[in-house]
C-alpha cells in the first residue's frame, strides 16, 4: 500500500468528504452531500470534461434519481434521445421486443443522454451551493494515512504543474472508476472476472434520418451489433468482438472492418463507408466484471465502477452508480453527523449495495449468453420461448421493471436537505 509522506504540502484544504472523480456517481453524490450541509472537495483529472465517455443510457431509476435531484430535466435539454425500449434483430426480424411503455410514466422509456450534458448539469448545480471545491486536471497521488492500517484522513492530490495539494478530510470516496486509482493506493483487490466472452468496440455516425426510437441489437453469428440514437442525430454503435479479439481486427484492416459492418447493418452501409475511415475512429471497451475485496473502511468508501464493474449489456453502468449514491449518502451524512466515519458505520451501504451489484452480474451472464447464442437448435428453441415470454405476458414486465430500475430502486433521501434547494426549472 502506498501512504503519503508524514509532512504536508505547501498548499493544504480543510474538508469534509474528498470525492476523487466527477463521474456521475461522484458528482451526484457530491450534490446530496452540499445539499445537506456537508462540505466536499471534489477531484477530477480531466478539464471540461475532455475524456473518452461509453455509456450514455440511462434507464428509469436512474432518471428518478436525477429528477429528485431536480437535474434532469435541464440535463435533457442540453440533447438527449427517448428511446422506447429494447430490439434483439435477426435478420431485420425482431425476435425480442422489450417495451418500456408498459412501464408507469413518467419513468417509460430510456434516455439517451451524453454524460457531458448530465455532468455539467449537475456541476452546476453544486457550484450554486456552499461548501464545494472543485480541484480541476488534479490527480489523486496517495491516501493520508499514518500507517497503513490507519484510518484514511484525505488524500494528497497532484494539479496540473504537478505541484502536490493535501486535502484533510474525514471521508474519501473513491468514484473513479473501473481503473480506480483510490482502490489501487488502497490496496484493495479489484476482484476482476472474465465473466464475459466478447469486448466491444464503439464508434458513432452522423444519421440524420435514421432515427428508430428504440435500442437495437442486430444479432448475427456469434457476434451483435448494438445500435441506438443518441443527439444529436446520431447513431451510437457497439460492435462486440470476441474477448482480445482486437488484435487480430487491426491486423485485418480498416476496409475489411467496413464491409463487415456493412454486412450486419446494410441499412447504415452508407454511413459506415462514408464515415468509417481509420481504426482512430473506433474506441475499444474491455468488458469484464468486477467485485472489490472491500467497499469500506476507515475514512474511505469505494462509489460505483470502483467498486463493481459490469458489461454494457442492459445498460445498467450509469444506473447501478446513481443508485450507490442514493444509498450511501444518508449513511455518509448520519456517520459525519456522529464524528464516527469508520468501516462499521459504512457498512449498511456495502451491505445494501454489494447484492444489487451481484444480482446485475448474475443478470448480464444470462443475457449474454442468450445474445450470442451457440447450443444448437434445442437452445435456440428455448431462447425463443424465453424471448416470447418476455415480450407478451405479464412475467415479462416484471422483468422489465427490474431491468429498468434495478433489484433495489434507492430514491434520493431530500428529508436530509437542510440547504436551500434551487428549483432551476422556473
Amino acid at each position: 500500500m502506498q501512504e503519503t509522506p508524514t509532512t504536508e504540502t505547501a498548499a493544504t484544504l480543510d474538508t469534509d468528504v474528498c470525492v476523487i472523480g466527477a463521474g456521475p456517481a461522484g458528482l451526484a453524490l457530491t450534490l446530496m452531500l452540499l445539499r445537506s450541509g456537508v462540505r466536499v472537495t471534489l477531484v477530477e483529472r480531466s478539464t471540461a470534461f475532455r475524456r473518452a465517455f461509453h455509456g450514455e443510457i440511462l434507464q428509469p431509476g436512474g432518471q428518478r434519481i436525477l429528477d429528485e435531484l431536480g437535474v434532469l430535466a435541464g440535463a435533457a435539454a442540453r440533447g438527449a434521445a427517448r428511446l422506447r425500449g429494447f430490439q434483439v434483430l435477426e435478420r431485420e426480424r425482431v425476435v425480442l421486443d422489450i417495451d418500456y411503455g408498459r412501464l408507469p410514466a413518467p419513468y417509460d422509456h430510456l434516455l439517451a443522454l451524453p454524460q457531458p450534458h448530465l455532468l455539467e448539469e449537475l456541476l452546476t448545480a453544486c457550484r450554486e451551493l456552499p461548501g464545494f471545491t472543485l480541484l480541476e486536471g488534479h490527480r489523486i497521488a496517495a491516501l493520508r494515512q499514518r500507517r497503513p492500517d490507519s484510518p484514511c484522513t484525505g488524500a494528497v492530490v497532484n494539479g496540473p504543474d504537478r505541484v502536490p495539494v493535501t486535502v484533510r478530510a474525514q471521508v474519501v470516496v473513491g468514484a473513479d472508476g473501473r481503473f480506480s486509482k483510490t482502490r489501487a493506493l488502497a490496496g484493495i483487490d479489484a476482484g476482476r472476472r472474465e465473466s464475459f466472452a466478447h469486448d466491444v468496440v464503439w464508434f458513432s455516425l452522423r444519421a440524420p434520418g435514421h432515427a428508430t426510437g428504440q435500442v437495437r441489437v442486430h444479432r448475427a453469428a456469434g457476434s451483435a451489433v448494438l445500435v441506438h440514437d443518441t443527439h444529436p442525430d446520431r447513431l451510437r454503435i457497439g460492435w462486440t468482438l470476441p474477448h482480445g479479439g482486437w488484435h487480430g481486427v487491426v491486423r485485418r484492416g480498416i476496409e475489411d472492418v467496413r464491409w463487415e459492418l456493412a454486412e450486419v447493418l446494410p441499412q447504415y452501409a452508407d454511413l459506415v463507408h462514408e464515415q468509417i475511415t481509420s481504426m482512430a475512429d473506433l474506441t475499444l471497451l474491455d468488458v469484464f466484471a468486477s467485485h472489490a475485496g472491500e467497499w469500506v473502511r476507515d475514512g474511505l468508501v469505494l462509489l460505483g465502477d470502483s467498486a463493481h464493474t459490469h458489461g454494457p449489456i442492459g445498460a445498467q453502468g450509469i444506473n447501478l452508480a446513481l443508485q450507490d449514491a442514493a444509498a450511501l449518502h444518508p449513511v455518509l451524512v448520519a456517520a459525519l453527523s456522529e464524528g464516527e466515519p469508520t468501516a462499521q458505520r459504512l457498512a449498511p451501504y456495502r451491505d445494501r449495495r454489494a447484492p444489487a451489484a451481484a444480482a446485475v452480474h448474475r443478470m448480464q451472464v444470462m443475457q449474454a449468453r442468450s445474445l450470442f447464442g451457440g447450443g444448437g437448435p434445442a437452445a435456440a428453441f428455448l431462447r425463443a420461448r424465453a424471448a416470447a415470454v418476455v415480450t407478451r405476458t405479464p412475467i415479462g414486465a416484471k422483468i422489465t421493471r427490474k431491468v429498468a430500475h434495478g433489484h433495489d430502486p434507492a430514491g434520493v433521501r431530500t428529508d436530509l436537505f437542510p440547504v436551500l434547494h434551487f428549483d432551476r426549472s422556473l
